[in-house]
C-alpha cells in the first residue's frame, strides 16, 4: 500500500468527507504527495495527514477525488461483492415483495459512479466515473456471482460521463435480451426497453408513489401528465379510476402505455394522447370572453421530467413548474387532488411547496396538503449527502 498517493485536503475540508460526503473537489486539495494517474486509488489525508479514506482520483473532473471507503480498502470483486450484497438486503428488508428495484444507488451506497437497476432476472449497470469504469470486469463478476442474471446491460450514456473524460458506453455484457422485457410493478406488468428506453428502461423511484397515489383514483377521472409508460396512470386504472387519460410528448411511449393498459386488461379504462404537456394544458384551459371553465378532472397527476440540470436554470425550471400547476388547476374539480412531483436536486421541497402555492395564488385556489412523497427506498437518501435526496412531491386537495 506505500506505493499508494496520498491526497492532501486544505484546512477545513475535511469535516465534510468525515461526516460522510464522498466528493472531493479539486479546490479543495492542497497537494498529492506523489504523481497519480487518472482513475487510480489514492488515500485522502486532512492537512496535518491524519487518515480520511480511499478514493478515486481524476485530475479531470470537477470532482477530482470520490471516495469509497473510510479504510484503505482495494476495490476489486471481493470489495463489490461485499457492497452489493449490503445494498441488496437494504431492498430486501424495504421492499420485500420487489421483484424490480434499484439494486445500487451510487452515492446513496457508498459507490459514486455506479448504478445498477434489477429487471426480475435481467441486471443494467450504469457507470459515470472514471474510477468506477477501471473496475467495471470485477463489478460485472460481482454481479453474476449474486445474481446469476440472464442478461446484464450497460446503459453508460449520461452527459457527466464526459466530465470525466469517459464516451458513452452501451450494449450487452453478458446473456441475451430480445425485445422489450415483461416486468412487474406491484403487480402491474410493463414493458421495459432496457437496451434503448429512456434512463435505464423504466422509473423505479416512483414504485412506491404509484400505488400511494393510486388509493384516490377510485371512481375519479383521472389526468395522468408526462405518463411516460404508464406508471401512474395504470395504477389508478387498477385501482378503480372511471377513466384514465394520459399524455406525454413522445408518440413511442403512449403507444407503449396503451400496449400496457391493454396486457393489464385496463385498456378500457385508459386513454392516450402524444401532445406537448404545456400545449395541450394551455389549450384545454382557453375560454371565450363570456365563457366559464367548467373543470374535468378529479385527480391530477404531474410528474415532468427535471426542468433544471444546474442552478443557473432554477429561475426558468421555476417559471415551468408555476405554469403547469396553474394550468391544472384550472382543469381540477373542487374536492380534487393534485398529485405532483419534481425530481431536481437544485430545487427544495420548500421552494417547489411556493411554486405551487403561486399558482393557487393566480388560479384563486385553496389548497389543503394531504400527503408528502419521497423517492421509492431503493433510491436511500443519505442526510449528509444533499445530493441523493432530489425527488420530492405533494397531494394537494382542492380545499376551493
Amino acid at each position: 500500500m506505500a506505493n499508494i498517493a496520498s491526497v492532501l485536503l486544505k484546512p477545513g475540508e475535511a469535516d465534510r468527507i468525515i461526516a460522510g460526503h464522498p466528493w472531493i473537489y479539486k479546490s479543495s486539495i492542497v497537494r498529492l504527495t506523489q504523481p497519480v494517474a487518472d482513475g487510480n486509488v489514492v488515500h485522502v489525508k486532512d492537512d496535518r495527514q491524519r487518515w480520511l479514506g480511499t478514493g478515486f482520483y481524476n485530475s479531470r473532473s470537477k470532482i477530482a477525488v470520490r471516495m469509497i471507503s473510510p479504510e484503505p480498502d482495494t476495490p476489486n470483486e471481493a470489495f463489490f461483492t461485499q457492497r452489493i450484497q449490503t445494498a441488496l438486503a437494504l431492498r430486501k428488508r424495504l421492499l420485500p415483495s420487489a421483484t424490480s428495484f434499484r439494486v445500487v444507488n451510487a452515492e446513496s451506497d457508498f459507490l459514486s459512479g455506479l448504478i445498477v437497476d434489477k429487471y426480475e432476472d435481467v441486471l443494467v449497470l450504469q457507470i459515470s466515473s472514471l474510477g468506477m469504469d477501471r473496475c467495471k470486469p470485477d463489478i460485472i463478476r460481482a454481479l453474476q456471482a449474486l445474481f446469476q442474471p440472464r442478461a446484464l446491460v450497460e446503459r453508460s450514456d449520461v452527459a457527466s460521463r464526459k466530465f470525466e473524460g469517459l464516451p458513452e458506453a452501451n450494449g450487452l455484457l453478458a446473456g441475451e435480451v430480445t425485445g422489450p422485457l415483461a416486468i412487474r410493478l406491484n403487480q402491474i406488468q410493463f414493458d421495459v426497453d432496457v437496451l434503448g428506453g429512456h434512463k435505464t428502461g423504466l422509473y423505479l423511484d416512483q414504485q412506491v408513489n404509484y400505488q400511494a397515489v393510486a388509493q384516490f383514483a377510485k371512481g375519479a377521472q383521472v389526468l395522468d401528465c408526462f405518463s411516460f409508460l404508464g406508471g401512474f396512470g395504470l395504477h389508478a386504472a387498477k385501482a378503480g379510476a372511471a377513466h384514465v387519460h394520459m399524455l406525454d410528448q413522445s408518440e413511442e411511449v403512449v403507444a407503449a402505455s396503451l400496449r400496457n393498459a391493454q396486457a393489464n386488461g385496463l385498456a378500457s379504462q385508459c386513454s392516450a394522447e402524444a401532445a406537448n404537456v404545456f400545449d395541450w394544458l394551455k389549450a384545454q384551459t382557453k375560454v371565450g370572453p363570456h365563457e366559464k371553465l367548467v373543470p374535468k378532472f378529479d385527480l391530477i397527476v404531474l410528474d415532468p421530467p427535471s426542468f433544471t440540470r444546474n442552478r443557473a436554470s432554477v429561475p426558468d425550471a421555476l417559471r415551468g413548474y408555476k405554469e403547469i400547476h396553474l394550468r391544472a388547476l384550472k382543469l381540477l374539480k373542487p374536492g380534487g387532488l393534485l398529485a405532483t412531483f419534481c425530481c431536481s436536486h437544485h430545487v427544495s421541497t420548500e421552494l417547489f411547496q411556493d411554486v405551487i402555492l403561486a399558482a393557487a395564488f393566480d388560479a384563486r385556489k385553496v389548497l389543503r396538503r394531504v400527503a408528502l412523497y419521497s423517492q421509492s427506498p431503493d433510491h436511500p437518501v443519505i442526510p449528509c449527502i444533499p445530493e441523493t435526496e432530489y425527488l420530492k412531491g405533494f397531494a394537494l386537495e382542492l380545499a376551493r
